[in-house]
């Protein structure tokens, strides 16, 4: 009888073990299912608009293409050899590095000066909080327009500014020398809206309680933003870099309209010399080629940020 009993148990037990762990694998099946199904809708769209360009232009770069962007012939590498002993690739990359150099730092820091400037909840903060985000509200197009005015050389505000302090009117946008600094200044100009934003929030989130400390030990205001902000905002300083970095590699549509990559390719970067040879000579797979390669050095900058500076960085 013990044993009649005992087996009727066991068997129960491994009936409810099998069944629960069937029970399980389903809900883990039907949860990957409902998120595949919820995904889907994005991966679609990357498949389109990201996946299927960059498999397009791996294959492009090993192909010469005909005016209306059918394949001709097969080159291998050739396009790339062709690009790497091109004196008109290295001066891109040189003016897309000096462009770069000229915005990141400049617009980081000016965005950070603002963003201290108004930090402080006072009377008609929240008025100089508006006009210093105002930038991010305009286009590229517009932007290009409103500068493309104040650089006039007989109608220009700059130019009128200079003549009144009895000094020479400069051509901003003809001049190799002066091109790509104001292409550069529009474009710190454009991008300041969104990195005083990153960093104003980044600077609210610090505690109160941190500064009344500060205070109270009699740090000063200097002492204060560089011992105790600067550190605590990193993570916004390190976001900020990073996109920046990443917006200052694709910009064109203020080269496109202020200086078309002139004078004597001063402003050519590598975004508007790609454009040049897919869209306006037809070299499909020269610019494919480029655009890869683009596509590398923004890969392997970004890798090396965050292999480096995001050790500096501190997370609350």
């Amino acid at each position: 009888m013990e044993k009649e009993i005992i087996l009727p148990k066991v068997l129960s037990r491994s009936f409810l073990h099998s069944f629960s762990t069937r029970s399980l694998r389903t809900n883990r099946l039907l949860e990957r299912v409902l998120a595949f199904t919820f995904l889907a809708p994005s991966l679609l769209l990357f498949s389109i608009f990201l996946f299927y360009p960059l498999i397009k232009s791996v294959y492009l770069s090993m192909y010469l293409t005909d005016p209306r962007g059918r394949v001709a012939q097969y080159v291998g590498l050739r396009n790339f050899t062709d690009l790497l002993t091109s004196e008109l690739f290295y001066k891109s990359i040189t003016v897309t590095l000096s462009f770069i150099l000229m915005t990141i730092p400049t617009g980081i820091a000016l965005a950070l000066l603002l963003a201290a400037l108004v930090q402080n909840k006072g009377r008609g903060m929240f008025l100089f909080r508006f006009i210093f985000s105002l930038p991010m509200a305009i286009s590229v197009g517009t932007g290009s327009i409103i500068w493309m005015i104040l650089y006039h050389p007989t109608l220009g505000v700059l130019n009128y500014s200079l003549t009144l302090m009895n000094i020479a009117p400069i051509h901003w946008l003809t001049d190799p020398k002066w091109a790509l600094i104001s292409i550069s200044l529009m474009t710190v100009w454009m991008n300041l809206g969104f990195q005083f934003i990153v960093l104003l929030s980044g600077m609210q989130s610090v505690p109160e309680d941190i500064y009344d400390s500060a205070k109270i030990d009699g740090a000063g205001s200097f002492r204060t933003f560089f011992k105790l902000t600067l550190p605590l905002i990193t993570p916004s300083l390190f976001f900020v870099g990073v996109v920046s970095m990443i917006g200052a590699f694709q910009s064109f549509g203020q080269i496109n309209i202020l200086t078309k990559g002139g004078p004597m390719n001063s402003t050519n970067v590598m975004v508007f010399n790609i454009y040049q040879d897919a869209f306006v000579n037809f070299r499909f797979g020269v610019g494919s080629a480029q655009a890869l390669i683009l596509f590398f050095i923004i890969l392997i900058l970004t890798l090396i940020q965050f292999k480096f500076l995001e050790k500096k960085v501190h997370y609350q």
